[in-house]
């Protein structure tokens, strides 16, 4: 079992999205370490592109500023060896699969595992497109997370669960990245066909989870986490200092 899946393993576990290098590289590093501090269990960190297509407005805006700063795929690994120095909580890149491709994914695999990193997410690379990345993850000790949608059949959510390690990515609603006042209708279901299609591989739940109230649906459904970005980065977006995150990220987890 890796770290990454035995973080998750135990249950109501919280998975905490930041973009690296917003709003500055030095202070996102601040923003994680202050989650990890409010009771994240996993930090799910995004390497900023220039056409998130699968994330919504704040999380558009906070990469397009990490770009402006000056944030590249290579810097993000910086990112990753401070953190690394400072917390032994698994950390996930979220990065779509350009990047990777223009670096190679041989060379990023093993960059990745150099500077810390636990796995990988790739929201742009479907699953029969993905077995070379899985091979060079497999090669450098990288769990490469999958994803399934609402819309995804109970078969394909097996066959796709069986590729999958660390956890099975469980997008919530359909479209992008976002906080909702509300969940999904059908989100709980969801939750609970993926659950049973897992083959034992825990389940985080993303896309639109904002409230611990929301969590907790998600969580009696049968989610082992609940991943939350938006909702974190808004609050820096709106002038939370790393103490303020703490706070929301406790809230967050009920601590």
């Amino acid at each position: 079992m890796s770290r990454l899946q035995e973080a998750l393993s135990e249950g109501r576990g919280l998975v905490c999205y930041l973009t690296a290098g917003y709003p500055s590289p030095e202070l996102s590093v601040e923003h994680a370490l202050a989650c990890v501090e409010g009771g994240a269990d996993v930090l799910e960190i995004g390497v900023p592109f220039s056409d998130p297509v699968a994330d919504g407005k704040v999380i558009q805006y906070t990469s397009g500023k990490a770009l402006e700063g000056g944030m590249t795929p290579l810097k993000v690994f910086d990112l990753v060896r401070e953190l690394r120095r400072r917390t032994s909580t698994p950390i996930v890149l979220m990065g779509y699969y350009n990047p990777i491709f223009q670096i190679g994914e041989e060379r990023y695999a093993a960059l990745s595992a150099r500077a810390g990193v636990d796995g990988l997410i790739v929201p742009d690379l479907p699953l029969e497109e993905s077995f070379p990345l899985m091979e060079q993850c497999r090669a450098s000790g990288l769990d490469l997370v999958q994803l399934v949608g609402p819309t995804t059949s109970v078969p394909r959510m097996r066959s796709i669960a069986a590729s999958s390690s660390g956890f099975l990515y469980v997008v919530s609603s359909l479209g992008t990245t976002g906080a909702r006042g509300a969940l999904a209708e059908g989100a709980a279901d969801g939750v609970r066909r993926a659950k049973a299609s897992a083959g034992g591989l825990p389940v985080g739940v993303g896309f639109g989870v904002s409230q611990a109230e929301q969590a907790e649906t998600l969580y009696r459904a049968g989610a082992d986490a609940v991943i939350v970005g938006s909702a974190i980065l808004q609050e820096i977006i709106d002038g939370a200092e790393p103490p303020d995150t703490r706070r929301f990220v406790a809230g967050l987890k009920g601590s």
